[in-house]
């Protein structure tokens, strides 16, 4: 079976990949470097804040439910 010569042929196909993988990393390493980190203590201040919301939330959440609950349980006669 004779090849078309007008089709281009993959030179190298496993080289060329491990090669665009290596250059990924390299560019990924090169970011992360490039990052500026928060320190220790916004971290842990950010953080805080990120529960104590989720927390105030979850209990006006729980409250907004309990309301809706009685009011369903007085239209329904339960």
């Amino acid at each position: 079976m004779a090849t078309n010569p007008s089709t281009p042929r993959r030179i190298g196909g496993r080289a060329s990949r491990r090669a665009a993988r290596l250059s990924a990393v390299g560019d990924i390493v090169s970011e992360l470097r490039r990052v500026t980190w928060p320190s220790r203590e916004e971290t842990f201040r950010l953080s805080v804040m990120v529960i104590a919301v989720a927390a105030a939330v979850g209990v006006f959440l729980g409250i907004v439910d309990l309301g809706f609950s009685s009011l369903f349980d007085i239209i329904l006669g339960n």
